[in-house]
């Protein structure tokens, strides 16, 4: 990768979360209402994923143009997790705030993104030994795992933080939806859906640990890629469902926003996909899938456009609308990172 890709590329994610942070704080002054509020504030997290996206792939960029060295070790995946916490805290502040549906909802929320920043700081912590991908590659199976990677212990402790996060999201979505208002239905919905990501985020730690210390084997090699698979299809038909199960105007925004919260999966799936494909094997398409982000971004942007005409006649398309695309965002943001593990494994 030469120099000026690799800007570009450690650029996106930064530009996308400029755009996210704007956008979110242009709808929240948009007005005093609650649908200002709540869009505002989940657009404006979204950042949150966007930055923990930057950790990641400036950590891999450093080591494939060389530029890496301890200092930034540290101190790209510790950013990415203070941002993490710092919007989980916010959001619990949003919930604490007070009693009003608006801020319940965008609390829970805002400490769901929180959770999926966690998620995605654990992949650029995972990453910091990257570059000993391609030296597994050319190794055997049976060969014990480099010196330089890290021990059995930390590559289980890796793993464990999207998988402890995403049932954290899925246990707080249940008792959330469990509450018989629709504020807590909302919530509910959404925060299962954001626990979704988080699950489908273990797949790429996973690949990138298991890589990382040579003990990625044939057996598992689309095992990942089915989960990520399951926890977005999971998230689409959800949100079919909840739009399609009742009349009531309040399932509007967790339905549509699960459906793009399921296309946010499917971007992730080309990461754990990619790293399947190219393990110990040539795959000649390689440098096609970073179309899938692209397509997902497409279709969020796509999606909210026709939200954006549905507004006109009901005002619960509102939120839904603006979220989409601050998701459409983060899944263009996911085309850099997927873009730069091809160029990481390619050769």
């Amino acid at each position: 990768m030469n120099f000026t890709m690799s800007v570009i590329f450690r650029a996106i994610p930064l530009v996308m979360g400029v755009i996210c942070a704007a956008y979110g704080l242009y709808v929240y002054a948009g007005g005093p209402d609650s649908n200002h509020f709540v869009a505002g504030h989940v657009v404006v997290a979204l950042a949150a994923i966007c930055y923990a996206l930057f950790t990641t792939a400036a950590t891999i960029i450093r080591q494939l143009i060389d530029r890496y060295n301890k200092i930034w070790r540290v101190v790209l995946p510790v950013s990415g997790y203070a941002v993490a916490l710092f919007t989980i805290i916010y959001g619990i502040v949003l919930i604490t705030r007070g009693g009003e549906p608006q801020n319940l909802v965008a609390g829970h929320v805002v400490a769901g993104v929180g959770l999926i920043s966690v998620c995605v700081s654990t992949v650029a912590t995972a990453s910091t030994s990257f570059s000993l991908i391609s030296v597994n590659d050319a190794r055997k199976r049976e060969d014990e795992a480099p010196m330089e990677a890290y021990s059995a212990t930390t590559g289980k402790i890796l793993i464990a933080f999207p998988l402890v996060c995403a049932l954290i999201g899925f246990i707080w979505a249940f008792i959330l939806m469990a509450q018989p208002d629709s504020a807590h239905y909302t919530a509910g919905h959404v925060v299962f859906g954001l626990a979704a990501i988080c699950a489908s985020l273990i797949a790429l730690v996973a690949s990138i640990v298991r890589q990382v210390r040579n003990a990625f084997d044939e057996p598992e090699r689309f095992r990942w890629s089915w989960l990520v698979i399951a926890m977005g299809t999971i998230n689409i038909l959800f949100g079919i469902y909840v739009l399609a199960a009742s009349d009531e105007p309040y399932r509007i925004a967790p339905g549509c926003v699960l459906i793009g919260l399921g296309l946010i999966c499917y971007s992730i799936l080309s990461k754990a996909l990619l790293l399947a494909l190219v393990w110990r094997r040539s795959f000649p398409l390689a440098n096609r899938i970073p179309m899938i982000p692209v397509a997902t971004a497409l279709a969020c942007l796509f999606f909210a456009a026709f939200l954006f005409e549905a507004e006109v006649s009901d005002a619960s398309f509102f939120v839904p609308a603006r979220v989409l695309v601050g998701l459409g965002a983060v899944c263009f943001t996911l085309f850099s990172i997927v873009s730069i593990l091809e160029a990481g494994t390619s050769g």
